[in-house]
């Protein structure tokens, strides 16, 4: 949802109820000093998978420049990044009091909040070349923050992206907005993280949009259930995320696609909060949900929902299948 025309989002949030107030402003917040953050999770590696203080051993290093060296072509290395590497230009925009203090400019948060996660992001980062860093990254705590911020946002003319996990290999985070708006803010759902209710009769439960993969299943696992959605980039994703993008993966092994486990949706839009029906399954007419899941953040900001869980497996076992050679691998 990029900058979405609207004046008074407040003044509109009850498509289906209304967001409970919040006061915007908490005390213990304070401005950011340069090179910190306004997360609470455990530090990124800006410029590529993983987290900052993960590194290669010895022997996965040696197998990487082996398997590089086979493949040919030019050698040579190129160190990591640094912050201070890059010369960002200074936000364009500056937030009104109110969300002054949900809001971060520091270079960490705004290069975190670059690019994505693919082949042509990780060579960008390395190239130092990242053109469009958001001029803001907004931190909100609840679904009135996340409104708050789209008030302002369309008011000020100013370009709004979701974030969750930063996984996206298809520029979905990319705040290259052209030339038509003020600034871009990037806003990053990590608080949102709990799992906010459980119906265990039904197997479903609430969950806010901005839990991590291994966030719910945490939460979930004391009551013996599972979401059971486990993409390649679980450790790292959200479920705002799979939602928005129509999340799968390979070891998604029976219901593939996020899809199958929605109930029910709350998105905050520029013209309010639109809330569908959580209904056990419906045969009348077209699916709310369908407005949301697979949007890529185009419409609104998911901001929790309704998903359908299984009982925890007693027993697991995995396996492998080694292939002496591809001519009998392709048999």
């Amino acid at each position: 949802m990029r900058g979405m025309a609207h004046s008074g989002m407040a003044d509109h949030l009850a498509l289906t109820r209304e967001i409970p107030a919040r006061a915007m402003v908490r005390e213990e917040l304070q401005p950011m000093p340069e090179f910190a953050t306004l997360s609470h999770r455990r530090r990124l590696r800006f410029h590529g998978w993983g987290y900052a203080d993960e590194h290669l051993s010895a022997e996965e290093e040696a197998r990487v420049r082996g398997a590089a060296g086979r493949f040919g072509g030019a050698s040579g290395e190129v160190a990591a990044p640094r912050e201070a590497d890059f010369d960002l230009a200074a936000p364009r925009v500056t937030p009104p009091a109110a969300l002054a203090a949900m809001m971060s400019s520091t270079p960490y948060d705004r290069l975190t909040h670059a690019l994505g996660k693919s082949f042509a992001d990780v060579a960008r980062m390395l190239l130092r070349d990242v053109r469009h860093p958001p001029d803001l990254v907004a931190f909100p705590r609840t679904a009135a923050d996340v409104a708050a911020i789209l008030d302002w946002a369309s008011g000020a003319n100013v370009a709004a992206i979701p974030f969750g996990g930063g996984s996206s290999v298809v520029g979905g985070v990319e705040p290259d907005v052209g030339d038509g708006y003020a600034a871009t803010v990037s806003i990053d759902l990590q608080y949102l993280n709990q799992v906010l209710e459980i119906d265990r009769a039904s197997r479903a439960a609430r969950i806010q949009a901005g839990a991590l993969g291994p966030e719910i299943e945490r939460q979930l696992k004391p009551h013996g259930l599972t979401l059971r959605h486990f993409p390649q980039s679980f450790q790292i994703s959200t479920l705002g995320g799979w939602i928005a993008t129509r999340s799968g993966g390979h070891y998604a092994s029976l219901y593939t696609h996020i899809d199958d486990f929605v109930e029910s949706t709350a998105t905050v839009t520029p013209a309010g909060l639109l809330e569908t029906r959580r209904l056990p399954g419906s045969g009348a007419g077209p699916s709310p949900d369908r407005l949301m899941i697979g949007s890529e953040g185009t419409r609104g900001v998911i901001v929790e929902a309704w998903m359908r869980l299984q009982d925890r497996p007693v027993h697991q076992a995995s396996a492998s299948v080694a292939f002496t050679t591809m001519a009998i691998q392709g048999q």
